[in-house]
């Protein structure tokens, strides 16, 4: 089998009934298999997603009895895979016709790539930025005391060309056979967030590349996939454990301080 995708659903069910529509109407003439991995859904999402098993034989589902966090379910499902490559894809997704062989005729051209992500675009057809540069100290420097802008804001490379970036967000992850056996697992210990920039990093670390490539398009509803973990006003309450774990405890610390300072002191020179 060439492909698996992974869908983690966490009380989505209507995102992720559209989102596995569009995936079985994509069109390539690949085989690929489809693992949707619930946790614990109270929406009454694994009915919906049974009805669908019984629709489509390429369709596996696995149905946690708790949440067990984003890194850890997708684990479960490339655990599971049975495809040369896998795609991480978020519930609250739609792809568009012909992605997965792009994705995968980029990759097989390659010798060095461990990950590549589609271009994603907002639900009116605009495009979201979706890549990262690697959220060091050095970084918060050069952006907050240097002014060397846009090192800490995610951004869309312009231009119709493959792009090497440091890091993408998880919607649309299309991991290698070189990064599965030479990176591995994304790390559980992130509940949520963060997961897809330390994977990217020890993509790195292996000598592997990570690819933005902007003619493959899939459309996102950014947040909707995560958003009923907590209330708005408090996401970013969620960002701390996981950024302690992905700096170490020290320098996350000394990285809030540079980035706080370094805001404050822009705004009195402003």
């Amino acid at each position: 089998m060439k492909l698996s995708i992974i869908v983690v659903n966490y009380n989505t069910k209507d995102l992720t009934t559209a989102c596995i529509e569009s995936v079985m109407n994509e069109g390539s003439s690949l085989e690929f298999e489809v693992i949707v991995v619930d946790n614990n859904s109270k929406d009454g999402s694994v009915s919906e997603l049974k009805q669908l098993w019984r629709k489509y034989k390429n369709l596996k589902l696995i149905e946690n009895k708790e949440n067990v966090g984003f890194a850890k379910a997708n684990n479960q499902g490339i655990n599971e895979a049975s495809g040369e490559f896998v795609f991480l894809l978020n519930s609250d997704t739609i792809v568009k016709r012909y992605v997965f062989k792009k994705l995968i005729d980029f990759a097989e051209k390659k010798t060095d790539v461990g990950v590549v992500g589609a271009r994603l675009l907002n639900p009116d057809g605009s495009i979201q930025n979706s890549c990262l540069f690697f959220p060091t100290i050095k970084n918060a420097i050069k952006e907050y005391w240097l002014g060397q802008k846009g090192l800490f804001e995610k951004y869309a490379p312009k231009g119709k060309k493959p792009v090497e970036v440091d890091a993408l967000v998880g919607a649309a992850f299309l991991i290698t056979p070189k990064a599965v056996q030479n990176v591995g697992l994304l790390d559980e210990r992130y509940f949520m967030y963060f997961e897809d920039v330390d994977y990217c990093r020890r993509v790195k670390e292996k000598g592997l590349k990570v690819y933005y490539l902007p003619e493959v398009r899939i459309s996102h509803y950014h947040g909707e996939s995560g958003k009923k973990l907590t209330d708005n006003s408090n996401q970013w309450r969620r960002l701390v454990p996981s950024s302690k774990i992905y700096h170490g405890v020290l320098n996350h610390y000394v990285l809030t301080a540079v980035l706080w300072l370094g805001q404050k002191w822009q705004k009195q020179v402003k």
